[in-house]
């Protein structure tokens, strides 16, 4: 009878403990959770604690309250100018709602949630990057920064129906498609060339003008110092013919003098120097004696 009597307390004590395991749950810090009763949400748990359900009747769906990322397929876009460009990104988001999460995903959880995100995601990215007044040139450039908030912000509004927060969202690459790139690197090839042209020919042209300009100031430093030159010649010859004029004023017998003795150091040069003169010729007055030239000639 005892021994009946523990069986059936160690059965009971069994039960109690699985009935309180099936009836207690922890929700962590990391978590949101919602206790369910035949598919319907009776509880909803967004701090962190023990809660309660009842046993075998309620479950609990456990949703991580953490921020997620999400990265996207890679697509191809067209902005403004056709040019196309392939583009992937990569989201992060929260569950904000769980309430919400659950009636739009259902059983599906985070995996058909992402699917979804995704689709809006590219769905926003197709409408933002291809809108008029974008190009590839402002999808590269730092104004990229502008399109993923406006990205971030259309996506979120179409989130929200599920209950997610997009929190950011950015473009990872934008690139062309492999069968544009050489196309495009030729086509940047030859404007590189085309503008190294232009350079060597503006640079020829400016090298000529300063040439041009180089030879006209020497032509004109030339000028002016031979004008310069004759000028200070001409005073000088003045001054000289002056000096002659008034050495001739002051003694003319001197001057004559002085003036034959040039004439000689000129004539008489040192060599085979020969002159035909008539006997009484006066270029050589000055070198015969007191006598005349019959003397000189003797």
């Amino acid at each position: 009878m005892k021994s009946s009597t523990g069986i059936g307390l160690l059965i009971g004590v069994a039960v109690i403990a699985f009935v309180a395991a099936n009836s207690i749950f922890v929700v962590d810090e990391r978590e949101k959770a919602l206790v369910l009763q035949f598919g319907q949400i009776r509880d909803v748990r967004e701090t962190p604690g023990i809660g309660f359900k009842l046993p075998f009747i309620q479950d609990v769906v456990k949703y991580d309250d953490r921020i997620l990322s999400l990265d996207t397929d890679t697509i191809e876009v067209t902005p403004s100018d056709d040019r196309r460009l392939v583009v992937d990104a990569f989201a992060r988001y929260r569950i904000a709602d769980v309430v919400r999460f659950r009636q739009a995903v259902g059983t599906g959880g985070l995996r058909l949630a992402e699917d979804r995100l995704q689709s809006i995601l590219n769905s926003q990215i197709r409408e933002v990057l291809g809108a008029n007044q974008v190009t590839s040139d402002t999808i590269l450039s730092s104004d990229r920064g502008e399109l993923m908030n406006r990205i971030r912000d259309r996506a979120r509004n179409a989130a929200a129906s599920m209950g997610l927060d997009v929190v950011d969202v950015r473009l990872k690459q934008t690139n062309l498609p492999s069968q544009n790139l050489d196309a495009t690197f030729a086509r940047m090839r030859a404007e590189r060339q085309r503008e190294a042209t232009d350079e060597v020919a503006r640079g020829n042209e400016a090298a000529q003008r300063v040439r041009a300009l180089a030879d006209r100031t020497v032509t004109e430093t030339i000028s002016e110092a031979e004008r310069e030159a004759n000028v200070v010649r001409g005073e000088a010859d003045a001054e000289a013919a002056r000096v002659f004029a008034d050495a001739y004023g002051a003694d003319p017998a001197f001057f004559a003098f002085y003036r034959s003795m040039q004439a000689y150091q000129t004539a008489l040069t040192q060599g085979n120097t020969r002159m035909v003169l008539t006997p009484d010729n006066e270029f050589f007055n000055y070198l015969y004696s007191s006598d005349g030239p019959a003397s000189a000639q003797q």
